[in-house]
């Protein structure tokens, strides 16, 4: 590809980002699938669900958050009720962040209701299309955990938390899978 040829097209990335930055705050705002657990609740115990149970420092990496501010939601999901701390095994200083049985039927009620959501908007759409957005989505946000993710490399590897690695050998689930 052209100098001018890429310039281009990184114009139109950083264009689109903007505007599914827009749209993505409109699906927020114009729904109510975050009404029972919010954006943030939701994330940290999909993380959770995803990779197990976790000290703060480990999610706070894979979230892109800092340690405090990953206690913070991690209190509030406590009171909730959603997760559970308990001492790590080896230094009873750390604690293991564990979803609780209700919060991960929480989270999957979430999960469920964006993937309708989902199907819904892109239901016109064919299997190939649907891989392919998930695939660009997923190299996209590895991207952006090398760039910005501590232990970035490390959490792709292993495909976990928002630096997912598109070039994972498995094809991303189809938008209505489970």
């Amino acid at each position: 590809m052209s100098v001018d040829g890429s310039l281009e097209a990184l114009d139109v990335i950083e264009r689109q980002t903007a505007v599914l930055v827009r749209n993505f705050e409109m699906f927020y705002r114009r729904t109510d699938i975050h009404d029972d657990l919010d954006r943030a609740e939701y994330l940290l115990l999909r993380t959770l669900s995803e990779v197990g149970p976790q000290d703060i420092n480990t999610l706070a990496a894979s979230l892109g958050l800092d340690p405090s501010t990953a206690g913070r939601q991690v209190s509030a999901l406590c009171r909730q009720g959603l997760v559970e701390r308990a001492a790590a095994a080896t230094d009873r200083r750390r604690s293991i962040i564990t979803p609780t049985a209700a919060g991960l039927r929480r989270m999957d009620a979430v999960r469920t209701a964006r993937a309708e959501s989902l199907a819904d908007m892109l239901g016109g759409w064919t299997e190939e299309e649907l891989h392919t957005l998930g695939a660009m989505f997923a190299k996209y946000n590895g991207a952006v955990a090398r760039k910005f993710l501590a232990d970035a490399h490390a959490d792709a590897d292993a495909g976990v938390g928002v630096g997912v690695d598109a070039d994972a050998e498995s094809a991303p689930a189809p938008v209505n899978a489970r």
